[in-house]
């Protein structure tokens, strides 16, 4: 029998209504729209297709957006005076940098240049030393996406006595989405490249986190029956088809799976909608 499909579609679709929702009755009250600036340098073809989509979720909540174009010869003087100008700007809520950045600008620099404020993608040191400690922070949007999906698998709202394992060590998705399940009492293991017989590790996971970006990784023959598998990859195949790092067959195994389209990727932009709004309240409560 296969597994259930965690939907997250439908998921993200809830979360953006109740935020639409929420705005409306906000600006009933003559309060001010969540403001998201998205700077995007250079013209990778995938950045543009996210940026796209986030600006149009946007809109479709009712949080004003305001796309940055910058050249891919921006310098880094440049994108930082970009940052510190939005820093400043009391109508935006939320700052956005479009990942990869163009060889020649610093990533981390340009991260740790936006307003801890303001930084709604949850990468800044300081957000992410709030979600090590458990302080409050905005949590990035991905691994956040996991845990609401979670949220949805019955049971799974405390993983005390669990076994989480995820694979894939990013300060993105892999070490932030390990320190989430610690705090639901999960005992976690964490794999990588380095990892001898990841199998061995994958084969005892209550919960399985499937964050490498490797099209197939995750086999049938890898997971626990029964398991619960969150596919994070976002990969394409020999033939162009857009699939995550767990193999097909992996659903004839697991009790509850999440696919790729149609999975973490929808969450992904209703948490960045979600911490836009969260941080225009707290600016407002300022």
């Amino acid at each position: 029998m296969a597994g259930q499909l965690i939907d997250g579609a439908a998921l993200a679709r809830s979360i953006r209504e109740q935020l639409t929702q929420t705005l409306a009755a906000a600006a009933a009250t003559g309060a001010a729209r969540p403001g998201l600036a998205v700077l995007l340098v250079g013209d990778d073809a995938a950045s543009q297709v996210y940026v796209r989509n986030k600006v149009k979720a946007c809109a479709e909540v009712g949080v004003a957006s305001t796309l940055l174009r910058l050249p891919a010869q921006t310098s880094q003087d440049e994108l930082l005076a970009r940052v510190h100008e939005l820093n400043q700007d009391p109508t935006v809520h939320g700052i956005l940098v479009q990942l990869p950045l163009p060889p020649g600008l610093d990533e981390s620099r340009i991260m740790a240049a936006i307003d801890p404020a303001k930084d709604v993608d949850g990468f800044h040191a300081v957000n992410a030393g709030a979600l090590l400690l458990g302080q409050p922070g905005f949590w990035p949007c991905t691994p956040h996406g996991c845990m609401r999906m979670l949220d949805t698998v019955p049971g799974m709202q405390s993983l005390r006595g669990k076994h989480a394992v995820v694979v894939g060590r990013s300060h993105i998705v892999g070490k932030p989405v390990a320190l989430m399940l610690l705090a639901r009492d999960a005992t976690v293991t964490v794999c990588h490249s380095g990892t001898p017989d990841l199998a061995a590790h994958t084969r005892t996971a209550d919960v399985l986190v499937a964050a490498v970006g490797r099209a197939g990784l995750i086999t049938a023959g890898m997971v626990k029956p029964g398991a619960v598998v969150l596919d994070v990859g976002i990969n394409r195949d020999s033939q162009g088809k857009l699939c995550g790092d767990v193999a097909a067959s992996v659903a004839q195994v697991a009790a509850y799976l999440s696919p790729v389209p149609g999975g973490v990727g929808p969450m992904t932009i209703a948490l960045l909608l979600h911490n836009t709004v969260e941080s225009a309240r707290r600016h407002a409560l300022a």
